[in-house]
């Protein structure tokens, strides 16, 4: 097999890993340009089977971290251009990296979270936890703003915002989940014992006695997302409109976990295709009618008001 046809044939194994796993939040949707969505289902590819090694199956965490000691050793090829008979996923990965010019430090952050995710589960404070997310989620978004061409501070900034409030909402939607699965929680020791929580007495089956702390991490995750909001509204053409929908369906499902009763504040809720279709439509909308629009989203449709 030459290497033109290993490299198509890279390329298809990302697409059609990224396409099986349901997100609530788009994936290299149809919104983006077919270059952008390939670069795109690489990066996903990378992070979504690098994060299942964390996560998923019955392996041990010894074997779990040296298949992510192997993952770092692949990066570390592509670093050095050692051209090797590299996995699929890699040969895809050196691809992009190469050709779109993506710093493949943020490659490294990824890999930092998930070997965290086998050797931590608890966390003292809430920095702890928002230090995680800087590695496990931000560089997703860094790597999508590198893509577009739009990278300013600022720019950098709103993404880490978005990023961060994303990772928080999959914590709080999967806080049972993660418990008992994983034996990881990812609310913070100092702020349950705020509310008087150890972790004698905690109970994740009936969310009643943390739902305070929840929805005090709801509006502080929304605070993150509305202070994002105007990234996708100053980044033109299709990659903006990506951004905007994306940060929209985060509020959306924040808005759809605030509604559950306390006692169940575990139950993971779902966008419908209704609701891609009124945020993707809103979103496009966002540079014609800007101030119209953020006020239907603060004021008449409420998705920041928990």
């Amino acid at each position: 097999m030459t290497r033109s046809t290993k490299l198509i044939s890279a390329h298809r194994y990302c697409q059609h890993l990224a396409k099986s796993h349901y997100e609530n939040f788009p994936v290299a949707s149809i919104i983006l340009p077919k270059y952008l969505q390939q670069s795109i289902f690489v990066i996903y590819a990378f992070a979504r089977t690098a994060d299942d090694i964390a996560d998923e199956g019955s392996a041990t965490n010894a074997d779990r971290m040296q298949a992510l000691l192997e993952y770092e050793k692949q990066l570390n090829n592509i670093e050095q251009g050692a051209d090797l008979n590299q996995p699929p996923l890699f040969i895809a990965l050196s691809d992009v990296i190469y050709s779109q010019q993506l710093p493949i430090q943020l490659f490294h952050d990824l890999l930092t979270a998930f070997k965290q995710d086998i050797s931590q589960g608890r966390y003292q404070s809430d920095d702890d936890i928002l230090d995680y997310c800087r590695r496990s989620a931000n560089p997703i978004g860094r790597l999508l703003l590198h893509l577009g061409g739009e990278k300013s501070m600022q720019q950098l900034q709103q993404s880490d915002a978005l990023c961060t409030a994303l990772q928080l909402i999959n914590f709080y939607q999967d806080v049972k989940q993660d418990f008992y699965e994983n034996n990881r929680l990812y609310l913070s020791l100092k702020s349950l014992a705020l509310i008087g929580i150890t972790e004698d007495n905690l109970d994740i089956t009936n969310t009643s006695k943390i739902a305070p702390l929840l929805r005090e991490r709801y509006l502080f995750t929304n605070s993150l997302l509305m202070s994002a909001i105007n990234l996708g509204a100053e980044i033109n053409g299709r990659m903006g409109w990506e951004i905007r929908t994306i940060t929209l369906a985060g509020l959306l499902t924040l808005k759809k976990l605030s509604l559950q009763n306390n006692n169940n504040l575990t139950s993971r809720p779902r966008l419908t295709k209704y609701n891609i279709l009124m945020v993707a439509s809103l979103s496009f909308l966002i540079p014609v009618y800007r101030h119209t629009c953020l006020y239907m989203i603060k004021n008449i449709i409420k998705l920041n008001q928990l």
